[in-house]
């Protein structure tokens, strides 16, 4: 029988021959080091007619976690929207910015409580007009890039236009899910709003539209929302752009949820009675103001002329210069 140090070696040698390779150290008579393996553990043999799955199945996706998603981010082409008329960052100053801040500041006051009463959905804002073409879209932009400016307030525009919506397009950025599509739990709001390369300035599209609008805009789903909306963010604006109030039915459900609204009226073309009557809709409002668009500068210089009919506060009014693009 081999000695303990002939087995040794004779067991070395299969080793070697083998291909393992030895320490130095490693000697006829000592016991080699040996690393521990690491043991990989082998996947289960699946049932006849079943594949295993890959690696790439058996990773369970991360929870979807509420108010993790950002928004999407977007650019204005600030070149583009000057050359419309519309105010951007940076502009020199012009008449018809001094004419917006005229506008924006008894709505900001009367959004943080500061105005001559305490309103409910105070920063909830609607833009609106009596028939289409008043240019109720270019004051929505106007007046959200003028807000956007403020040191201590962001805002937020919603194309609530849901059958017609027009912002986007102004603003040179392709359609996308909205408004609508929240109210039909298709999405959440964070997914949907856009945010701009304005710091404080976001967007929410009208969304996918839909033979229901109407409903909708009336539901409960969108009375919560604007309640969380009005809410939420205590120094956020928000403004409405809203279908004209004699054509639709949207813009009168949308009126019942808003703090204030304002009127643009096209001077000069926009009949008295049309107004008249649009201003009868929306009278359960406790604060309408008017914007009288498209006025005619006088030979001084001065603001363009206005007029009113006693409704609600008797503060507020703006008028856009001559050469102002029509919208």
């Amino acid at each position: 029988m081999a000695s303990l140090i002939e087995q040794a070696a004779a067991r070395l040698e299969q080793l070697r021959q083998a291909g393992v390779v030895l320490p130095e150290s490693s000697a006829a008579g000592a016991r080699p080091a040996v690393e521990p393996v690491p043991v990989v553990p082998q996947p289960a043999t699946a049932p006849a007619g079943t594949s295993a799955p890959t690696a790439a199945a058996a990773v369970s996706p991360p929870a979807r976690v509420p108010g993790a998603v950002r928004s999407k981010q977007v650019e204005l082409d600030f070149d583009a929207l000057g050359a419309m008329g519309l105010i951007t960052p940076n502009a020199p100053r012009t008449r018809m910015a001094d004419q917006y801040r005229v506008i924006k500041r008894p709505l900001i006051k009367n959004a943080v409580g500061q105005g001559a009463a305490t309103l409910n959905h105070a920063n909830l804002i609607m833009v609106t007009s009596a028939l289409a073409g008043e240019g109720k879209s270019f004051t929505s932009l106007n007046l959200a890039m003028s807000i956007a400016a403020e040191l201590d307030h962001t805002v937020m525009l919603v194309d609530a236009d849901v059958a017609r919506p027009s912002l986007l397009r102004m603003l040179g950025l392709p359609p996308g899910p909205g408004l609508l599509d929240v109210l039909e739990g298709q999405t959440d709001l964070s997914e949907v709003l856009l945010r701009t390369n304005i710091d404080k300035l976001t967007l929410l599209p009208s969304g996918t539209p839909q033979p229901r609008a109407t409903e909708l805009l009336a539901s409960d789903a969108m009375r919560a929302l604007l309640d969380d909306m009005a809410k939420r963010y205590p120094d956020r604006i928000i403004l409405f752009d809203s279908p004209p109030l004699l054509l639709t039915t949207e813009s009168r459900v949308l009126a019942s949820h808003m703090g204030q609204i304002v009127v643009v009226v096209h001077a000069e073309a926009t009949p008295q009675a049309a107004v008249q009557q649009a201003l009868a809709t929306i009278e359960s409002c406790p604060v309408k103001m008017m914007v009288l668009n498209q006025a005619r500068s006088d030979e001084a210089g001065a603001y363009g002329y206005g007029y009113g009919y006693g409704y609600g506060y008797g503060y507020g009014y703006g008028h856009e210069e001559a050469d102002a693009p029509s919208r």
